[in-house]
């Protein structure tokens, strides 16, 4: 009967006007009672069977939905593992990579540090081993010089420039002592004038029979002990400039000079090294040793050229310095000299004004009270 009903619906045609649109399809009673039969009679919605074969065909090949149900909650109990074992695995596999990550990083790090402390260490070798080997020819060189055994090389002009300059500047440390010894020798006359002078003063005051005789002699004694400041401003800038040409122009004169001298012990070690290995067989590994002593002697060489260059110059700047220094110096000294022991007060303070030196105050040099606190 259904399919008698379903057959009949299918093949059932529907008309359409000139428009296009459908018509209007005749009440057909029986029909409508024929579906609703097969509504009430047809199989249960939970019972849907799946048909394998086309419409109408064989019963074979049919399987109930609800076996399809039990068969797939099967599989997935049997397949998916439960969620916290799935969440353990992953967690611990996550550790595993983290752990080999950082073991990995940390070996990379610490075999990059291993090679940067061995580098600086060989680096250190090389520079020790090169002080000493150069130690050992210098010191071989000296040797053989005080000796008589080597050859020295010598710039005779130089040499005498040199041995002015060292003779010189010892005659010059010798009057910058005896200047500072006058200086000290000079302020506590000074200060003794000074001393003197407020005695008198304070005498001329307590004694009426013997005013003006105390007072004459105190400012006799104060005048003097403003021309001795005076004097003794110029006498500080005298030994200020004196100590500054020979412990710093000279001495760094001086230091040139001693490189100097160092880079012609080091030249002339070279030099004689490599002559011993001229005079030595000529195979390959003397061969080697040859090159390489030919290398170190031109370096030497260039640089004892170098300095010697150096050293020449500064001698000839220092005398043209001390020249110029030593006769302001000098001219200042005497016309400050004289004009104190002149009694020549405005010929003593004109001195100062022509060398432009500033006197200080005073108690200049005394701290401040709130320095003090």
């Amino acid at each position: 009967m259904t399919d008698s009903i379903m057959s009949k619906a299918a093949t059932m045609e529907i008309p359409i006007n000139s428009n296009g649109d459908t018509g209007t399809l005749p009440e057909d009673d029986s029909l409508e009672q024929d579906l609703q039969q097969v509504m009430v009679s047809g199989p249960n919605l939970n019972e849907t069977s799946i048909v394998s074969g086309g419409y109408g065909g064989t019963a074979e090949g049919i399987i109930p939905t609800s076996s399809i149900k039990d068969l797939r909650t099967m599989a997935r109990r049997s397949s998916v593992p439960p969620t916290n074992s799935v969440t353990c695995h992953i967690a611990s596999y996550s550790h595993e990579c983290q752990g080999s990550n950082m073991h990995h990083s940390s070996s990379s790090s610490s075999m990059m540090a291993e090679q940067t402390t061995r580098g600086v260490a060989v680096e250190k070798l090389e520079t020790v081993k090169k002080w000493g080997l150069n130690t050992y020819k210098c010191t071989k060189q000296i040797i053989s010089e005080r000796f008589g055994r080597g050859s020295r090389t010598v710039d005779l002009e130089l040499e005498a420039q040199i041995e002015v300059l060292r003779d010189t500047k010892r005659k010059y440390e010798n009057v910058l002592r005896l200047a500072r010894a006058l200086t000290n020798h000079f302020y506590n006359m000074v200060q003794t004038q000074h001393a003197l002078g407020d005695s008198f003063a304070e005498l001329s005051q307590k004694s009426p029979e013997l005013r003006d005789e105390f007072g004459y002699n105190a400012e006799t004694q104060k005048l003097l002990c403003k021309n001795g400041e005076t004097l003794l401003g110029a006498v500080n800038f005298f030994v200020s400039s004196i100590n500054t040409l020979v412990n710093k122009t000279m001495e760094d004169t001086l230091m040139t000079i001693k490189l100097y001298e160092n880079a012609r012990l080091e030249f002339d070690a070279y030099r004689s090294d490599l002559e011993e290995l001229s005079l030595g067989p000529r195979d390959a590994v003397a061969m080697a040793r040859i090159d390489a002593a030919q290398q170190q002697y031109h370096v030497h060489k260039d640089k004892y050229e170098r300095l010697r260059s150096d050293a020449t110059i500064k001698l000839k700047f220092l005398e043209e310095n001390k020249v110029k220094v030593m006769h302001k110096q000098l001219l200042l000294f005497h016309n400050a000299i004289s004009a104190y022991f002149a009694g020549n007060q405005q010929q003593l303070e004109q001195t100062l004004k022509q060398f432009s030196i500033k006197l200080k105050p005073p108690g200049a040099d005394k701290p401040s009270w709130l320095e003090e606190q």
